[in-house]
């Protein structure tokens, strides 16, 4: 896989406002916000795209889900709601080809999102 953005940031080479840290997963405020909150939640091991985790990846998947639900509890999002979503590959709407959740809130959200 080639190293990514994401994998600068974790390696602390390119500034981020990060907000969550723990053992496997980094999260930081996205610089092109869809949202009033919008936090990319990412695992310190790389995996370029859902398409790529296997059965092995199942509990870092895991903790990629449950930081985020974390964080937004954390925050006092969960009370009116937030969304979480895994974009995958071109049409998916991915750009970073590292596994992330983009954790979005603030707003009421639309779906289909347009």
């Amino acid at each position: 896989m080639a190293d990514t953005i994401f994998g600068k940031i974790i390696r602390r080479e390119i500034p981020a406002d990060i907000v969550y840290e723990d053992d496997d997963v980094l999260a930081f405020k996205d610089l092109n916000p869809q949202a009033p909150v919008h936090v990319l939640f990412v695992p310190k091991r790389a995996l370029a795209t859902l398409n790529d985790a296997t059965p092995a990846d199942a509990e870092l998947i895991g903790k990629l889900i449950l930081a985020a639900a974390a964080y937004a509890k954390r925050e006092g999002l969960d009370k009116d709601g937030y969304r979480a979503v895994i974009n995958c590959n071109e049409h998916g709407g991915q750009t970073v080809f590292h596994l992330h959740v983009h954790l979005l809130a603030g707003r009421r959200m639309h779906w289909p999102p347009g």
